[in-house]
C-alpha cells in the first residue's frame, strides 16, 4: 500500500512538562539562558502540540523554527508536492525533492527529523476539508497557518473559534507579510477583521512573486508568538493582540488593534460555522501553478496498476507517494487516496473531464 503519511521520532507519554535530559539542556542552553523562556518554559516547549497547516513558504520556515527551538510534537499537514519554484523560498526542500516530486509533507518531516531526531513529526499528506480537519487537528493545543488561500483559512477560524483553540494566521505574497494570533474569546478572530473572502482581482505569488524575506519576516515573529503561547498560556501578556504587517521593499509597516471580538461577528459572535459545514465550498486553483484540485473522490489507488493503465496515453513515473502523467499539454499528479493537481489549466471543467477520462468517475 503506498505510504500518505508517517511518524518520525517517538511520543512522550502524557503531555505534560517533564523534566529536561542532560543532551535537551545542552542542546537548548542559549534559549533556556533567555529569560523569557528559562529551564521551565523550555519544558512547556518539549510538550507542545501545535499543527502547521500548509507546508510551503511560510509553513516550513515555521516548520524548521519550531523545530530547531524543540517543540516536543509538529504535525505538518500540506496536499502539494515540491517542485523546482518552490527552492527560492521553501527552507526545508532540496533539488532531489523536487526531482522525485516528493510530497511536501514527506519532505519537510525527513528534513526537520534530520536535524532534531528527539522530537515527534508527523507528516500528513492530505487536504483539508471540513469532512477531515477534526480528525487531522483535534489532539493540537495551537495551529499555525502555511496556507496559501482564503477558503482554508476561514475553514481554520470555524474550527478554531468552535473549539476555543488558538491559531495563528500568516501571509507573505511580494514583498508584503502579514499574522494576526486568534485567542478565541479573548481577541478578534479572522472574520471579525475580515468578514468576507476577499472580491476581485487578489495578489497571488503567481502573479506578483515573493520574496523570501518577506516570508522569513512573518514565520519568525508567528515563530516566536507560538513560543509565547507554549510558555506563558493564551493569558500570557506577552501575546500580541493586533494585526501586523510589513512591507520589507518599501519599508512599510502598519499594526491593527484585535483586543477584542467584533460584536455581531459570523463565527465568535453568531457561532455560525458556515465554513466549517462545507456550503458553498469549490474546487481551489492554487496559488502559482495554473493548476486545478480534484479532492471530493476518496478512493485508494493502486499505482502500479494505474500506470501500467495510462503507459499507453502518455509519460508516467511514480513513487510511494505520487504518480505524475503527462498528457498531451497537461500534468496530472495522483495521490494514494484518489485527489489530483491537474496544471495546465484553471478551468474546473476540463480538469474535471481529464480525471474522468484517465483516472475514471
Amino acid at each position: 500500500m503506498a505510504q500518505t503519511e508517517s511518524r518520525i521520532g517517538q511520543q512522550r507519554a502524557g503531555g505534560e512538562p517533564r523534566s529536561l535530559t542532560a543532551a535537551e539542556t545542552e542542546r537548548y542552553s542559549r534559549q533556556i539562558l533567555f529569560t523569557g523562556i528559562g529551564e521551565k518554559g523550555q519544558r512547556s516547549i518539549a510538550a507542545g502540540r501545535i499543527a502547521i497547516v500548509g507546508c510551503g513558504a511560510t509553513g516550513s520556515a515555521i516548520a524548521g523554527l519550531l523545530a530547531r527551538a524543540g517543540v516536543g510534537s509538529l504535525r505538518i499537514i500540506d496536499r502539494d508536492y515540491v517542485e523546482p519554484s518552490n527552492l527560492q523560498r521553501q527552507s526545508l526542500f532540496e533539488e532531489q525533492d523536487a526531482a522525485a516530486s516528493l510530497p511536501k509533507a514527506i519532505a519537510a518531516g525527513r528534513r526537520l527529523a534530520a536535524f532534531n531526531s528527539s522530537i515527534v513529526v508527523e507528516p500528513k499528506v492530505a487536504d483539508l476539508t471540513p469532512a477531515n480537519i477534526k480528525s487531522l487537528l483535534a489532539d493540537a493545543e495551537l495551529i499555525l497557518d502555511g496556507t496559501d488561500n482564503f477558503e482554508t483559512r476561514y475553514l481554520l477560524n470555524d474550527f478554531a473559534v468552535s473549539r476555543s483553540l488558538p491559531w495563528i494566521y500568516s501571509a507573505a505574497v511580494g514583498s508584503y507579510a502579514v499574522t494576526l494570533n486568534v485567542i478565541p474569546g479573548q481577541t478578534a478572530c479572522l472574520s471579525c477583521l475580515f468578514p468576507d473572502s476577499p472580491r476581485g482581482v487578489v495578489e497571488t505569488c503567481e502573479t506578483s512573486g515573493i520574496l523570501n524575506s518577506a516570508v522569513n519576516l512573518v514565520a519568525s515573529i508567528a515563530a516566536t508568538e507560538a513560543l509565547k503561547f507554549l510558555v506563558g498560556g493564551s493569558e500570557s501578556p506577552k501575546l500580541r493582540r493586533s494585526l501586523l504587517s510589513f512591507d520589507v521593499w518599501n519599508n512599510e509597516h502598519a499594526e491593527i488593534s484585535a483586543a477584542r471580538p467584533r460584536a455581531g461577528c459570523r463565527a465568535c459572535g453568531e457561532r455560525d460555522f458556515i465554513h466549517l459545514a462545507g456550503e458553498g465550498r469549490p474546487h481551489i486553483t492554487l496559488c502559482g501553478r495554473n493548476s486545478v484540485q480534484i479532492h471530493e473522490r476518496q478512493r485508494p489507488i493502486d499505482f502500479a496498476e494505474l500506470d501500467r493503465l495510462l503507459q499507453p496515453h502518455g509519460t508516467v513515473r511514480h513513487n510511494d507517494f505520487v504518480l505524475k502523467f503527462w498528457p498531451d499539454r497537461y500534468e496530472m499528479t495522483i495521490f494514494p487516496d484518489g485527489r489530483a493537481i491537474i496544471k495546465g489549466t484553471t478551468d474546473t471543467a476540463v480538469a474535471r473531464s481529464l480525471y474522468a477520462r484517465y483516472i475514471g468517475s
